[in-house]
């Protein structure tokens, strides 16, 4: 993933290297991760993805490429991570995710990133369309991708899918 920035925020590359850093903690995550990374992250459930993630990183070094940190440019700390799960379909389409770390939510943070990570996702060869997805009783994740601009499709018991 190429880096940039907005106001308050940059996009770095997550690597397997960082995620395995992550894992083994220790002056391993300092020597891999460049930035503060504190107690919150990674969120539990996203760490717990990171092995499958590695292995799929090393087997698909061009999935690495939609996946990131979000660093506040003023403490380079990392308050979440935001991707696009292994890059576009058949049909175009990319999928994003994100987690933001508890101490920094409701500070506009997924919302400001994820407007800048559509609009580089678009720009994006062979991309034609950014979904999400976000369970029904997730309130701030439907307030964020509603203020990036999403529309939401279809809607079950588990899921809420929207499209851009």
């Amino acid at each position: 993933m190429p880096e940039f920035s907005t106001e308050r925020l940059e996009m770095h590359t997550l690597t397997a290297d960082m995620m395995e850093a992550v894992l083994k903690g220790g002056p391993e995550l300092e020597r891999n991760i460049p930035f503060h990374t504190g107690s919150e992250w990674p969120l539990e459930v996203y760490k717990k993805l990171f092995p499958y993630k590695i292995e799929r990183f090393r087997t698909y070094p061009s999935e690495n490429d939609w996946e990131g940190l979000i660093v506040d440019k003023a403490d380079k700390r990392i308050v979440g991570d935001m991707g696009f799960k292994g890059g576009p379909n058949e049909e175009g389409v990319i999928d994003l995710g994100y987690s933001i770390i508890p101490s920094c939510r409701g500070k506009g943070y997924a919302t400001e990133m994820g407007k800048a990570m559509v609009e580089w996702g678009l720009k994006q060869p062979g991309v034609k369309k950014v979904m999400a997805s976000c369970d029904p009783d997730n309130a701030a994740s439907i307030r964020v991708l509603e203020k990036i601009g999403f529309q939401q499709t279809i809607q079950t018991d588990d899921s809420i899918y929207w499209l851009y």
